[in-house]
């Protein structure tokens, strides 16, 4: 029998109340110790990074839903962030994810940050799509004619990675320990449907952790 609070409420009833308050997201203030000490991951039989651009980009903007476009719209622009760690080592997200580089509409650009892809006035053939990287910060632009509500999930299939509630890549859970966090708290839902808003900065742990993971990200120079 559920023993009774001065108020007449059982304590079982308050305590699964509680437990229901919980949404998608979790404070990483809040982060169990569980998650801090995870074991290394495996190395998979296949997928592990790292995880190019592909070599049929406008293809893969198809297969994720999306329309490709022969140059650059500025009319929605917004950026969001991602970063990727293994047992604590940074995964770098190509550059030109999206691009169709082969396109001589498409200009290659280069400086002390490394090489980028964009400059887009006018292709021969669908170039761009409106979900792209230009370059390997991890900054992932929705460049688009009108309105456009973009996901990480369309992200991934376009990189031609896999992304859903159990794996990334070649690493699946259990096996692998798998952490997602969206502006430095943790998300508990399939990481596909979080959407890519602006000056959003997303973290994906898989493995041991890296000694930060990041919150917020300096887009100036997005």
């Amino acid at each position: 029998m559920s023993r009774l609070t001065s108020t007449g409420i059982p304590v079982l009833i308050v305590a699964v109340l509680a437990s229901a308050c919980g949404g998608g997201t979790r404070s990483s203030d809040d982060r169990s110790s569980d998650d801090r000490s995870a074991s290394p991951a495996p190395l998979p039989a296949g997928g592990a990074p790292p995880w190019q651009a592909p070599s049929d980009p406008m293809a893969r903007t198809v297969a994720a839903g999306l329309k490709p476009e022969r140059k650059e719209f500025f009319a929605v622009h917004s950026h969001a962030h991602l970063d990727i760690f293994v047992n604590g080592e940074p995964v770098e997200v190509p550059a030109a994810i999206g691009i169709d580089i082969t396109d001589p509409g498409v200009k290659r650009f280069e400086d002390l940050g490394g090489i980028s892809y964009g400059g887009i006035e006018l292709c021969d053939k669908r170039c761009i799509s409106p979900l792209h990287t230009h370059d390997t910060t991890g900054v992932l632009h929705t460049e688009a004619p009108e309105n456009e509500a973009n996901t990480l999930g369309e992200f991934f299939v376009e990189w031609g990675v896999r992304l859903d509630e159990r794996c990334v890549g070649g690493f699946c859970d259990p096996e692998a320990p798998i952490f997602v966090y969206v502006d430095g708290e943790r998300y508990e839902g399939d990481p596909a449907g979080i959407g890519l808003e602006n000056l959003r900065e997303i973290a994906i742990v898989i493995g041991s952790f890296p000694s930060e993971v990041p919150s917020t990200y300096d887009f100036s120079n997005a």
